[in-house]
């Protein structure tokens, strides 16, 4: 079986002192800002939705990967998202793409970021800058999330474990937004480009 993904993710205001408490807190930057677009797939009944499954097809910079996350088999009792998570790299994203149409699951939901990722003491962050808000992701054991919230100065009131279209979906509710889709082209940039 494979280990679950555990994360939570808070709102980041201010981007440059969050990056430069980074920094002092003994990350290692992985991946420089890039950016990342996903597209999510399913029925047109959305069956995958009503499982709490997900099925992604990412481009992110040069990579391509195709994810399939799920629940865990134990009912969630933490404040943690928890999710299993398969995921595999893709020569030809396209391609990928019109397999999942042909099997039935059309594009959904599409949503883009600009992503930076540091890797510390066995454990991943990730600083995404949304049309819609900059968010960052802390991904590792329980008590390692505990520790970097602590060591950056994150209340823990202000984690969250929704995902994008989530978040996306309330935005879209408190402004009244036409978009479909959480891209730069459908909803005006909040972040500093």
């Amino acid at each position: 079986m494979q280990a679950p993904e555990i994360e939570l993710k808070f709102p980041v205001v201010d981007v440059e002192a969050f990056r430069k408490a980074v920094e002092r807190s003994g990350f290692e930057m992985v991946t420089p800002r890039t950016f990342e677009s996903n597209t999510l797939y399913d029925t047109p009944e959305r069956t995958l939705k009503e499982r709490k499954e997900l099925l992604r097809i990412r481009q992110y910079g040069g990579r391509c990967t195709m994810t399939h996350k799920r629940r865990t088999d134990a009912e969630e009792t933490t404040r943690y998202k928890t999710r299993i998570e398969t995921e595999t790299q893709l020569d030809d994203g396209e391609a990928l793409a019109e397999v999942f149409t042909r099997l039935g699951y059309g594009p959904v939901f599409r949503y883009e970021k600009f992503r930076a990722e540091w890797d510390c003491e066995g454990g991943h962050l990730v600083l995404d800058e949304t049309p819609i808000g900059v968010w960052a992701e802390l991904e590792g054991a329980p008590a390692w999330i505990d520790t970097m919230l602590a060591r950056l100065n994150i209340p823990e009131d202000s984690c969250s474990t929704e995902s994008y279209g989530a978040l996306f979906l309330k935005w879209k509710e408190e402004t009244g937004s036409p978009a479909e889709n959480l891209t730069f082209e459908e909803v005006p940039a909040l972040v500093a480009q």
